[in-house]
C-alpha cells in the first residue's frame, strides 16, 4: 500500500484543507473511498482513531481510500464544512489519472458529523451554492453513499433524544456552533444545514446505518432522511443495529453489508 499524507485539496488554504491517500501497490482505474471522519464538528482528524478508524483494509481489496480533514466549527461555520468536502472530492477527480482513480466510481463514507457530512455530498450534487474554490469544471457528485448515524435535521434533535440523551437547542451544542448561533433561534441557517432539504430524486444510492439506543444522534435523525429518500425514489438501505448506541458496532452483519454495498455500486 502506498500511503500520501497531507495532500492539499485547496491551494494555499486552511492547514485543515488537507488529505490523506492510501493507494493498492497495483492497479489502474481505482474505485475511491472518500472517509469523512466525525467528531461532532468541532474535533476530530483524518488520521482517525481506535472508535472512528480510517477503513484502510479496504485497499486489499483493490480500493483507493481517501480521508479527509476539513474545517471545524471552531475555525468557520457552515458551509464551510460541505464546501470542504466538495473541495476535495472536486481535486481527487482533477487529479484522478495522476493517481490512478476512476473518477466515475467514488462513494463517500463516514460516522456521526461525517454521516452528515457524506449525506450532504450526496444530495447536493447541483446546489451551486456550495461549490467554491478550485476545479470548478469537476464535479463534486459520488456515485454512493455509506451514512453511519448522521444527524440530519437539527432542530427535531431534542424532541427525538432519549430521556438521558444529549440536549442539542443550547448555544454551546455542536449543531448551534456549526451554524453559528443557538439552532432554534437560526432555523433558516440550521435548514439549509439539512439533508433532508435538498432530496431529490437525482441522488445516488444511500447505505444509512444508525444504533436505536444513540444518545447523542436520535435514531428518528436517520429515520427522517431514509424517508424523505424514498419518497423521492432514491435506492436507499437502512440497517437498524439493535440496541446500539453511538456507533463502536459490534453486530457482525454490519461489516458485510457495508462491503456488499459499496461492491454492488462500485465494482458491478
Amino acid at each position: 500500500m502506498q500511503t500520501l499524507c497531507d495532500l492539499a485539496y485547496v491551494t494555499n488554504g486552511h492547514e485543515r484543507q488537507k488529505l490523506d491517500l492510501y493507494l493498492p501497490d497495483a492497479g489502474n482505474n481505482l474505485p475511491l473511498l472518500i472517509w469523512v471522519h466525525g467528531g461532532a464538528f468541532r474535533m476530530g482528524s483524518k488520521e482517525g482513531n481506535e472508535n472512528d478508524p480510517v477503513p484502510v483494509h479496504y485497499v486489499e481489496q483493490g480500493y483507493a481510500v481517501a480521508s479527509l480533514n476539513y474545517r471545524l466549527s471552531q475555525h468557520a461555520i457552515w458551509p464551510a464544512q460541505i464546501q470542504d468536502c466538495k473541495a476535495a472530492v472536486r481535486w481527487l477527480r482533477a487529479h484522478a489519472a495522476e493517481y490512478r482513480l476512476d473518477p466515475n466510481r467514488f462513494a463517500a463514507w463516514g460516522p456521526s458529523a461525517g454521516g452528515h457530512l457524506v449525506s450532504m455530498l450526496g444530495v447536493t450534487g447541483q446546489v451551486a451554492e456550495y461549490e467554491v474554490g478550485e476545479h470548478l469544471d469537476f464535479s463534486s457528485r459520488v456515485q454512493c453513499v455509506v451514512d453511519y448515524f448522521g444527524p440530519t435535521d437539527f432542530l427535531q434533535m431534542d424532541t427525538q433524544r432519549l430521556p438521558d440523551g444529549m440536549i442539542h437547542d443550547t448555544p454551546d451544542s455542536p449543531e448551534s456552533q456549526l451554524v453559528g448561533g443557538p439552532i432554534q433561534e437560526n432555523k433558516t441557517k440550521t435548514a439549509r444545514a439539512n439533508p433532508v432539504t435538498y432530496v431529490s430524486a437525482d441522488a445516488p444510492p444511500f447505505l444509512v446505518v444508525h444504533g436505536n439506543q444513540d444518545p447523542l444522534v436520535p435514531y428518528q435523525q436517520s429515520v427522517l432522511l431514509v424517508n424523505a429518500l424514498i419518497v423521492a425514489g432514491v435506492d436507499v438501505s437502512f440497517y437498524t443495529v439493535i440496541g446500539a448506541g453511538h456507533g463502536r458496532f459490534t453486530d457482525p452483519k454490519l461489516p458485510e453489508l457495508t462491503q456488499t454495498f459499496l461492491a454492488k455500486h462500485l465494482k458491478a
